[in-house]
């Protein structure tokens, strides 16, 4: 079977993630599989090493000028992919994100999650993507009964894969090397922005410091094609009133990232839209105790392998309990958990519903 996967970037978002694992593992099963997507920023290749058994096409994309708003951006983004994306070689067509499925033309969409944006072009590119597509994927039922009870949209319901042994087994110089740098921390993986919940876990830490003044906040990732500076500049003005200084580290290299995560106290994980939390069974794959947002996603994600929290009050309560206790069966029960993940299975999954589709046509 040949198959395109199209995706909106090279840089290691969780959409991006689950594309190029989704891929390897669809050409570990003896698929034909090419990987399409948009080189941002002169980037000629995604931001980890992908299994020569994928092809990659990676269309250039230049940057904007100074004055070129998201929405702009948005709109030039579908039509460079789609002007460079033929579909005719492919027997499945699959886009994993608005900006691929509104360039793809008919194809098979994975929705992660769902957004309400106020800016009109990124308003109508999420609308597009969800009603246009043929065929839908969810990685989560609650996703699932949101595109359900929205739109009228019956989706397939594939979980995300972890890779697990790269998280499960990382190299104790690494891990030293980190708490060496950072000490005592609070781990979040994504960045600063609104959907992350950025500003409750800063307000979770202020209050968390009042008994662990030791522990850090550490933050990595944050690669993103939206704009949300002036959410930065709330969060850093925030911070300055709090009088906390959380260590932001920003992207961090693939090689880094997997020991970064297993050598934290706690991961946090308090967004308030998600469609699965692929970082978070990450940090459980390395046995890290995981808090994360009360969210019926979350709940149906990790059930008993987490902690849950709805405000900062709650999330400081939570985090300062991990931090102060052991507890082997929620660590036991979080990479068992993880275990069961793989994307092998994920890819088998794919492949079953992709020869649906062609049984019904």
């Amino acid at each position: 079977m040949k198959i395109a996967l199209l995706s909106y970037s090279t840089k290691p978002r969780g959409g991006v993630v689950h594309t190029l694992a989704l891929a390897e593992a669809l050409a570990a099963l003896g698929e034909d599989v090419t990987v399409w997507t948009l080189g941002r920023g002169g980037d000629t290749g995604f931001f980890r090493p992908v299994h020569p058994a994928v092809r990659i096409q990676v269309v250039p994309f230049p940057d904007g000028g100074p004055e070129e708003s998201v929405g702009a951006r948005i709109l030039r983004s579908i039509t460079t992919l789609r002007t460079a994306f033929d579909p005719t070689p492919y027997d499945v067509v699959h886009a994993q994100d608005c900006i691929s499925a509104n360039a793809a033309g008919p194809c098979v969409r994975t929705v992660h999650h769902l957004d309400h944006f106020t800016t009109p072009e990124l308003a109508a590119c999420h609308e597009r993507a969800i009603v246009e597509p043929p065929a839908h994927v969810c990685v989560s039922a609650a996703v699932a009964g949101e595109l359900a009870a929205g739109w009228g949209i019956e989706a397939q319901v594939i979980p995300n894969g972890v890779a697990y042994d790269r998280f499960a087994a990382t190299d104790p110089t690494a891990r030293a090397s980190w708490r060496s740098r950072l000490g005592p921390y609070v781990l979040t993986v994504g960045g600063i922005e609104p959907r992350k919940g950025s500003l409750d876990l800063l307000e979770a830490y202020a209050l968390l410091r009042a008994t662990r003044p030791d522990v850090r906040l550490v933050i990595a990732g944050g690669e993103t094609l939206f704009d949300y500076r002036a959410y930065r500049t709330r969060w850093e003005a925030r911070a300055a009133e709090l009088a906390v200084d959380p260590v932001v580290l920003g992207q961090v290299g693939e090689d880094q990232l997997p020991s970064l995560v297993a050598a934290a106290d706690v991961f946090a994980f308090p967004s308030l839209k998600e469609g699965f939390g692929l970082a978070a069974m990450e940090a459980l794959a390395a046995g890290v105790p995981l808090v994360v947002r009360d969210l019926p996603v979350l709940r149906e994600v990790f059930g008993g392998a987490a902690q849950f929290a709805s405000t900062p009050q709650d999330l400081a309560a939570e985090l300062g309990r991990a931090l102060a206790t052991e507890d082997p069966d929620r660590r036991s029960a979080g990479r068992a958990l993880a275990a069961r993940h793989t994307w092998d299975a994920a890819a088998r999954s794919h492949l079953d519903f992709y020869r649906s589709l062609g049984a019904r046509a």
